[in-house]
């Protein structure tokens, strides 16, 4: 009985302190979806324009599971799904009942500008482009520091031009899907250091995931709109983002071909182009009814206007969730069916 007077006394005081709109933070691969969302369901009238901040999915993730309460976020914008240590620090922080909502798909990219040397590497020669230490030529068992310049140097079919990729910090989910879907897969294809992955996980993760820190790689911070500017002024540059930037800047860069695919709509929704991944928003349930409008908005989010092939976010390049998936992704974010891992 005690627990129900104090469960019903904080519902109170969140409500008694409640916002009058809807706070999401989050992935900026998914920031530019979010907003114009927002900016469609505040022309309702009904509801306040939602505020939408681009952190990075892991930055967003933590401050949406710091708690309940005006002032925590209501919704988290993410580029890969959240994971089981993110989970676990939601309900130790109380956020109990977490709604998972697919809103569709993007690719990693890897673009340059329109006036560049083109590129066309495999996943395997990405990483050995990038790993802080790469599988010695003479000794492949043997990991020695990264000691190539040049994109020739890792694959004599690439051009003679340095290695110079542009992409995001480790706290975007857009550097973790890279890491994933490209350093480890490239990664993979040396059979040693793809038995690591059973037999030894961190060594794996450490031969694999660690991006070397020589100027190679350039951390461009969470604005890809940035990395597309300096993309502009080096055409030798490459630069890391999802499809949805490619699309929206096709007369100032092209995407590179990737394991012999190019980046394009339909490669990135049917599964083709070996870098796709889906995207999410993460909704606190415990907030619905109290913070207006957060079951309204991801009504809008997940409406046919907005989801569907000809809908306003295919128009800003989102990649929208597959037929045969879209009729439970609605009706689980109808019921706000709560995610479990």
């Amino acid at each position: 009985m005690v627990g129900l007077v104090l469960l019903s006394g904080s519902t109170v005081a969140l409500a008694q302190s409640a916002r009058d709109s809807i706070n999401v933070v989050g992935s900026s691969t998914v920031y530019p979806f979010t907003t114009t969302v927002a900016e469609q369901f505040g022309r309702g009238g009904k509801f306040k324009t939602p505020k939408v901040e681009a952190t990075g999915t892991g930055g967003g993730i933590k401050l949406f599971c710091n708690g309940v309460g005006p002032q925590f976020p209501d919704i988290a914008n993410a580029s890969r799904r959240m994971n089981a240590n993110e989970f676990a620090a939601c309900q130790k922080n109380g956020v109990k009942d977490i709604v998972e909502v697919k809103v569709g798909y993007d690719g990693i990219l890897l673009a340059q500008s329109k006036a560049g040397a083109t590129l066309a590497p495999t996943r395997k020669d990405v990483y050995l482009a990038l790993a802080k230490n790469v599988p010695d030529p003479a000794n492949p068992m043997n990991l020695i520091p990264n000691p190539y310049v040049t994109w020739k140097d890792v694959n004599k079919s690439l051009p003679a031009v340095k290695i110079e990729v542009l992409g995001p910090p480790p706290t975007s989910g857009t550097r973790d899907s890279f890491v994933e879907l490209y350093m480890e897969a490239g990664c993979r294809t040396f059979a040693w250091l793809n038995g690591l992955r059973a037999q030894d996980e961190p060594r794996f993760k450490r031969a694999c995931d660690t991006v070397r820190e020589d100027g190679s790689y350039v951390e461009a911070g969470e604005n890809d709109n940035l990395i597309v500017q300096k993309l502009s002024a080096n055409k030798d540059a490459v630069g890391v983002f999802g499809y949805s930037f490619l699309e929206e800047n096709l007369d100032k860069l092209k995407g590179a071909v990737v394991d012999g695919v190019s980046p394009t709509y339909e490669t990135v929704s049917s599964g083709k182009y070996p870098a796709s991944r889906p995207l999410f928003i993460y909704v606190k349930k415990q907030h619905i009814n109290v913070i207006p409008g957060i079951a309204e908005f991801v009504a809008e989010y997940t409406s046919e206007k907005a989801l569907g092939e000809e809908g306003y976010l295919a128009d800003k390049g989102l990649v929208p969730p597959l037929k045969s998936e879209i009729g439970k992704i609605r009706d689980d974010a109808k019921t706000m069916k709560p995610l479990k891992l």
